[in-house]
C-alpha cells in the first residue's frame, strides 16, 4: 500500500542513513550537537581512538569559522558562500555574519541530502538578511556556479566570501582540487575573498594517517595537506594577515579557551585571502 501524503510530500523524503556512519553527523558529535546517532559515535569513537585530540581540532576550526566570519562582517563583506555545509550547529555562520550585519545574505551549499533534510529542519535567518540552502557537489563547480539559487541570492557584480571551511581535505587530488578552487576562484569578482581552514599531517603525520584511514572505512575518502599544498590554493590572491596560519593563530580571540592548546593537537592551517 501506497504511503500516506502528497505526490510532492512523498518525493521530498529523504533516507537519513541513521544506520550508517556520516562525517556531518560525526563532525556534529565532535562539536557537542544533538543530530547525530549510534553509527556516527560509534564511528567518532573509533576516530577519537586514532586521533585523540579530535575534539578539540573540530572546535578549534569551529573557532576560526566564527572569528573569520566576524571580522570579514566587520570589513563590509555582505554576501557569503559557504560550500561544504554540514549539520548547522548553532551559531552557524549565517548567525555571526547577520548579529554584525544584518543585511548580510548567506547561501549555504552542501552535495548530500541527509544534510539537506537537517538543514530545512534547523537554519533560521535574521529576518533583515537573507539565507538560503541549496544542494550542489564541489566537484562539478559548473553546475554549482550555474545553480538557480545561488544567482537569484547572490550578487556576483559585488565581492562575496567563499568559504572552504574543512572541506577541501575530503577532496582528493584524484578529484582535483585545485583545480576545482581554481574554477570557483575566477568565477567571483575583484574583491572576492576565499576562507579555507584545512587538516595538514604536518604535526602528527602517523595519527593524521590513522584517521584518514578511519575516515574511509566509514565510507569518506580524505587527504591531509602540507602547508605549501594548501598555500596553492590562494594562488594569485592576496593573503590578509597573519598569512596560512595553524588554526589557533588566525587572529586569535583572547577570550576563546585555547591557551593550553598546541598546533599539533588542532591540527589545521587556516587563511583569507582578496581577489585584486
Amino acid at each position: 500500500m501506497a504511503g500516506g501524503g502528497t505526490a510532492d510530500e512523498r518525493a521530498d523524503v529523504v533516507d537519513l542513513e541513521l544506520d550508517r556512519a556520516h562525517s556531518a553527523r560525526m563532525y556534529d558529535y565532535f562539536l557537542g550537537g544533538i543530530t547525530n546517532f549510534p553509527a556516527d559515535r560509534e564511528a567518532a569513537g573509533r576516530a577519537m581512538a586514532a586521533f585523540p585530540s579530535i575534539l578539540i581540532a573540530a572546535r578549534s576550526n569551529r573557532s576560526f569559522v566564527h572569528r573569520s566570519t566576524r571580522h570579514l562582517a566587520q570589513m563590509g563583506i555582505g554576501q557569503f558562500l559557504d560550500i561544504g555545509t554540514g549539520i548547522p550547529t548553532s551559531p552557524n555562520l549565517h548567525e555571526v555574519a547577520q548579529a554584525t550585519n544584518p543585511r548580510a545574505r548567506v547561501v549555504y551549499t552542501d552535495n548530500d541530502p541527509i544534510v539537506l533534510a537537517h538543514a530545512r529542519a534547523l537554519l533560521r535567518s535574521h529576518p533583515e538578511g537573507g539565507t538560503a540552502y541549496m544542494q550542489a557537489d564541489v566537484t562539478d563547480p559548473k553546475s554549482l556556479l550555474d545553480h538557480r539559487v545561488l544567482r537569484e541570492e547572490l550578487d556576483f557584480e559585488r565581492p562575496i566570501a567563499l568559504s572552504l571551511n574543512a572541506l577541501l581535505h575530503f577532496i582528493t587530488d584524484r578529484d582535483d582540487a585545485h583545480g576545482i578552487v581554481a574554477r570557483l576562484k575566477d568565477a567571483l569578482p575583484s574583491g572576492s575573498i576565499l576562507t579555507i581552514s584545512h587538516v595538514t599531517p604536518d604535526f602528527d603525520p602517523e595519527a593524521i594517517a590513522r584517521l584518514t584511514t578511519i575516515y574511509e572505512s566509514a565510507g569518506t575518502p580524505g587527504q591531509a595537506r602540507t602547508r605549501d599544498e594548501i598555500a596553492a590554493f590562494f594562488d594569485g590572491w592576496d593573503l590578509l594577515e597573519p598569512g596560512l596560519t595553524p588554526v589557533l593563530r588566525w587572529r586569535p580571540d583572547p577570550d576563546e579557551p585555547h591557551a593550553n592548546v598546541t598546533d599539533a593537537e588542532a591540527a589545521l592551517y587556516a587563511g583569507i585571502a582578496r581577489k585584486p
